[in-house]
């Protein structure tokens, strides 16, 4: 930022081509031209986030190594007993990028055409049906989990390594339910192959205007993928309130806006002081959730 004499690596603990990754190449692209300086997104998954994480966590604080990640951030400390890395000492937050709301998806087959006839069905049939999800902590697992408390219902887990085979097996029928991007759901809702029950956030999804939130059958239901940006704790104030700053700016561009609808999601863009309080918000938020999941690492 303050010196180019090497590229800034933007570390993705996740494969290619998810949410995470899109974020952080179109962050790496437009940092690039705003800055002059040469920001590269390396992907570096395995470990359920650990691996790629451990990697910013271990990197020195000079402005070269960066973190985009996601919910799995607040969750990992309540899943392992022995996480290489602090998620509050350890990390200086940049800024809150963006958040998503998921989509609750329903295969066809299933005789439920809104949240609150399907609360009925799953308490008519305790753990009968079953609810995809994309690996154990990822933002499906803990939405499913957060239905089934806030509900009292019971369902059948069913874990999967990826999103693309939890969507696969939802559309085939092999799966009752899901909660999943609305980017990904929103062809085969438009196609008739799955139905969308609820949207997970706080509001109506500007994208699906008619379908309601889960909130308005289960006061207080409020779940959002987000993507967040970090640097190694220890680098320099000025270097992470520019990159904050440089960001922040990118993230107000109407070009920027209208792709990130696109894929269901909206920027955030909050300081580095908000962003560590949304984090120690977020860690306590989902302690009770994964204890209660019974959830543990495979």
């Amino acid at each position: 930022m303050l010196f180019r004499s090497k590229p800034v690596r933007i570390i993705v603990p996740f494969a290619a081509a998810g949410g995470s990754d899109i974020m952080a190449r179109s962050l790496a692209q437009a940092l690039t031209n705003a800055t002059g300086q040469q920001f590269i997104v390396e992907n570096r998954p395995g470990a359920n986030a650990l691996i790629g994480t451990e990697a910013v966590a271990k990197a020195a604080g000079d402005g070269y190594t960066l973190l985009l990640t996601t919910n799995i951030f607040t969750i990992n400390p309540w899943l392992y007993s022995n996480v290489p890395f602090n998620v509050e000492r350890d990390f200086a937050p940049v800024t809150l990028a963006g958040s998503t709301p998921n989509l609750l998806a329903i295969h066809p087959s299933i005789p439920a055409r809104s949240l609150k006839e399907l609360i009925a069905l799953a308490k008519a049939q305790p753990g009968q049906l079953t609810i995809a999800a994309a690996g154990i902590g990822t933002p499906s697992h803990l939405a499913a989990e957060l239905l089934k408390q806030s509900a009292k219902i019971d369902l059948l887990v069913v874990q999967y390594k990826g999103t693309g085979s939890t969507l696969n097996d939802l559309v085939g029928g092999q799966v009752a339910m899901s909660f999943g991007t609305l980017a990904g759901l929103a062809p085969f809702v438009k196609s008739g192959r799955v139905r969308a029950l609820a949207i997970s956030g706080p509001k109506r999804a500007p994208t699906m205007p008619e379908i309601p939130t889960a909130a308005e059958t289960l006061p207080g239901f409020d779940l959002l993928t987000w993507y967040g940006v970090f640097a190694p704790v220890g680098t320099p104030r000025d270097i992470v309130m520019r990159l904050n700053a440089e960001i922040v700016k990118i993230l107000q561009r109407d070009d920027v806006k209208q792709r990130l609808a696109a894929d269901g999601a909206e920027p955030v863009a909050n300081t580095p002081a908000q962003f560590a309080e949304y984090i120690k918000t977020e860690i306590a938020r989902w302690a009770p959730v994964v204890k209660a999941s019974g959830a543990q690492p495979e």
